[in-house]
């Protein structure tokens, strides 16, 4: 299978901050790609030197076979780029916005209209009104149509989604699903778990390392433990009681109950009279299975003892 980026030992530092620690991975042809850690993880540093907007300190990165030092003036006109934060001009109108990135890459609107026309298709009826003016979801559809617009052979995507209503989450994930029949290759990263789902591969990554790299649900359901969702209406309450159990070994909050797993891997009944004495009551319990996010987690408390 053709290798669309291929890192080695890549490694970035910042002063006396080491923000990508010997990071190694390879991205597929066609592949959605997704990068999942919390911020200052390094994932952005990583996007940034993917792009050829910074240059590693050390390892090797080929991107579409190029060297990323070397290769850097072919590979920005071959490589989409939609940065964490809106970035295009907000006192441009939508329709100036794109015209004038398809002019900087050589190209035509109408020469790649077909390549954007399901997600443009969404924002054109407001081409007269500027990019300032547009909501979340609008401005993201235009700097998804601005990143695209030069039919680039690899999207770099950073926390696309971040901000916007979930139903412009689901469909901006079936855009992207949509983009892989013109062969473009995605990668993205991504807060949020169950758009980690939908990658074909994601890499877990925490302070500049990568923890794991597969298939969603291979690494979801590495989860090694037994699991147990608990419930009671103080959940802030419930959270430090069970902290300081000396049957349980982790804690983490999760929506509206907290996932817990016990030292021994086995339920222990005692724990309804601890927290009946801790003060909690109508606590509901019950084994539940693991999300990608615990595993991580997990991976996070073996990491880093």
């Amino acid at each position: 299978m053709k290798k669309v980026v291929e890192s080695s030992g890549l490694c970035k530092r910042f002063g006396g901050t080491e923000a990508l620690k010997s990071i190694s991975f390879g991205v597929n042809e066609n592949e959605i790609f997704g990068f999942i850690g919390p911020d200052g993880a390094g994932k952005t540093t990583l996007f940034r030197i993917i792009t050829t907007l910074l240059l590693p300190d050390e390892g090797e990165l080929k991107v579409l076979g190029l060297d990323c030092k070397t290769g850097f003036k072919e590979l920005r006109r071959n490589i989409g780029y939609m940065p964490g934060r809106f970035s295009l001009y907000q006192d441009l109108s939508v329709e100036e916005n794109l015209s004038f990135y398809a002019t900087v890459f050589g190209t035509t609107v109408k020469e790649n209209y077909d390549l954007i026309s399901d997600i443009y298709s969404h924002i054109e009826p407001f081409k007269k009104r500027l990019a300032g003016k547009l909501s979340g979801g609008m401005k993201q559809k235009l700097a998804l149509s601005c990143a695209l617009i030069h039919k680039p052979a690899l999207l770099v995507l950073d926390e696309p989604t971040t901000g916007v209503d979930a139903v412009s989450r689901s469909e901006f994930w079936e855009m992207l699903r949509k983009l892989r029949h013109h062969n473009i290759t995605i990668i993205v990263s991504t807060p949020y778990m169950d758009e980690a789902m939908r990658c074909d591969r994601v890499a877990l990554i925490q302070e500049g390392q990568i923890l794991s790299v597969d298939r969603p649900e291979t690494i979801r359901d590495g989860f090694s433990r037994k699991l147990f969702s608990i419930k009671a209406p103080e959940k802030h309450k419930l959270i430090n009681a069970l902290r300081s159990c000396p049957g349980i070994s982790s804690v983490y909050p999760f929506g509206d109950s907290v996932h817990v797993t016990f030292k021994d891997d086995n339920f222990d009944n005692a724990i309804y009279e601890y927290l009946e004495n801790s003060g909690i009551s109508d606590v509901s319990i019950s084994e539940t299975r693991a999300g990608i996010e615990d595993r991580f987690l997990e991976l996070m408390g073996t990491h880093l003892h």
